[in-house]
């Protein structure tokens, strides 16, 4: 019972200590070395030198190049002014009367092709601010609309998206980022079309109340929602420190919400964090943009290089050797979902640059930027992951073991359960995720198989069960994409709710419901 005492009370802290700035790397083995010291006659120095550390460093060989060429092609894509002009052309398409719709698709398109959240907030802040203001939509709803186009569809649901919340669940169900491809899509449907329907009505009541961009009857005078800090007059809380991991899991990787702190984010070029921020003026001046068509290609070859790995080019290569124990004794249903988006991103990152090499000031200091902008994210989530472990490897566990999958005898409800709990506490989709596959995928899978249940059924269920809980108040994205657009939790963190939380738990009781009567497809 003092054991379980122990989980309890570490997780607690863990998530507490992390709100308050403390940071993953040395919390995590802390709190893994607080609950083993309640579990009684365990050594703690081998349980973190022979369980935290391994466990932390096969998550880092398994995601790190994801982590890596995530990071790289967002600063890229970013740098060479493109994420920019795909927001703008969809601004320009779409108009101001559609300013709510405009900035979520904008978003929704650069996540879905493997750019970060925090480039794509940098980059579409300064245009969702402009266009928020001249078509008088409340400054306050411009978190939830990034939030919805960023950390929901395309986070989770999409087929194929490169993003590490799609990624983490392959190597354990044999499956790739195409996995039950309808459901995914039934699924982001229902979080774009919901999280649509919340903004919209949100707009609509707000212009019938006469609010405009900056117009809250309700807020004081001096609480004008233009601080870069985030605090806007209300000592909102500040950026987490540590890191930690956010609806992208921690992850400034491919595609991801990743928790980079103010302090430490490698701001792109040209971005701020004032409120009403305007872009660099050299790389706005026409000339220096890529064209529409040069700026949309490298997303493009990021799905269809995806898909065509995963279809068509690994299923016709002779890849027997991978059964060798140099090669991990494994198989290409095991590696293939990584390698696809490994091969996808190196691929567009080649095409941005040698499509936009002379728009670079320095096509290395970009490429740099993102690879040391990939290491705190992929160390804060692989913490968590060793944290896991730790906490499976206590005899303790046993009783969260069998109380999680006693949830239901469904294992898909079981399954989304104890990734929800865990995405919730931690405050991270990739980070709760991993935590739950380490510690019990094995006995998930065998559930699955018992009962005939798809794989790839579980696989999509698994990553949107990542994408609900994980976007509460102490989550680390929510609250530097507050930070980024000035404004505070009392201001904005309901609209986030609805669309990046609750949204997105329908979607997931959806999609559960429909696998369970028709199957995974």
């Amino acid at each position: 019972m003092l054991g379980l005492v122990g989980i309890i009370l570490s997780l607690v802290l863990l998530m507490v200590l992390a709100y308050r700035g403390i940071n993953v790397l040395i919390l995590a083995p802390l709190m893994a070395l607080l609950a083993t010291a309640f579990a009684g006659g365990l050594p703690l120095l081998a349980t973190y030198t022979q369980v935290f550390m391994p466990a932390l460093g096969n998550y880092v060989i398994t995601y790190f190049p994801l982590f890596l060429l995530g990071a790289i092609f967002g600063k890229l894509m970013d740098d060479s002014g493109a994420a920019r002009v795909i927001a703008r052309s969809l601004v320009d398409k779409l108009g101001g009367r559609r300013a709510l719709l405009a900035i979520v698709l904008s978003v929704g398109i650069l996540t879905y092709g493997g750019v970060s959240l925090f480039v794509v907030a940098f980059a579409v802040f300064p245009i969702a601010a402009a266009l928020f203001r001249e078509a008088r939509v409340p400054k306050r709803l411009i978190p939830a609309a990034i939030a919805l186009g960023s950390s929901t569809f395309t986070m989770t649901a999409l087929p194929g998206t490169p993003a590490i919340q799609n990624a983490i669940p392959a190597p354990f169900f044999g499956t790739n980022a195409f996995a039950a491809p309808i459901l995914g899509t039934i699924a982001g449907l229902i979080m774009f079309g919901g999280g649509m329907a919340w903004l919209t009505f949100r707009a609509r009541r707000a212009a019938a109340a006469g609010e405009g961009y900056l117009d809250e009857p309700s807020r004081a005078p001096d609480d004008r929602g233009d601080n870069p800090s985030g605090a806007a007059g209300s000592g909102g809380p500040r950026p987490l420190a540590s890191g930690a991991a956010g609806p992208g899991g921690g992850a400034a990787g491919p595609g991801t919400g990743a928790a980079d702190p103010i302090g430490e984010l490698d701001q792109p070029s040209g971005s701020s964090t004032a409120g009403d921020a305007t872009v660099d003026e050299q790389t706005e001046r026409p000339a220096n943009r890529p064209s529409v068509a040069v700026s949309y290609l490298p997303i493009l070859v990021v799905i269809v290089t995806n898909y065509a790995m995963v279809t068509w080019v690994f299923p016709a290569m002779d890849t027997a050797y991978l059964a060798e124990d140099a090669y991990g004794a494994t198989d290409i249903q095991t590696v293939g979902g990584i390698w696809a988006i490994i091969v996808a991103l190196i691929a567009a990152c080649a095409l941005i640059l040698a499509l936009n090499w002379k728009r670079f000031t320095s096509a290395k200091k970009s490429v740099n930027a993102g690879t040391m902008g990939s290491l705190l994210p992929i160390f804060n989530t692989a913490s968590e992951v060793g944290y896991g472990a730790v906490i499976a490897s206590l005899p303790a566990f046993r009783m969260v073991r069998d109380a999680v999958l006693g949830v239901s005898g469904n294992p898909l409800i079981s399954l989304a359960v104890a990734v929800n709990v865990l995405a919730g506490i931690t405050g991270s989709a990739s980070g709760g995720m991993s935590i739950a596959l380490q510690t019990l995928g094995e006995d998930f899978r065998d559930l699955a198989e018992d009962q005939g249940i798809s794989l790839e059924l579980m696989h999509r269920v698994t990553a949107l069960a990542s994408g609900g809980f994980d976007a509460l108040p102490h989550n680390g994205a929510v609250i530097t994409l507050l930070a980024i657009c000035g404004l505070t939790h009392r201001q904005s963190y309901k609209d986030i709710f609805v669309v990046a939380v609750a949204v997105p738990v329908l979607a997931l009781v959806v999609v559960i419901a429909l696998g369970t009567i028709f199957g995974g497809f």
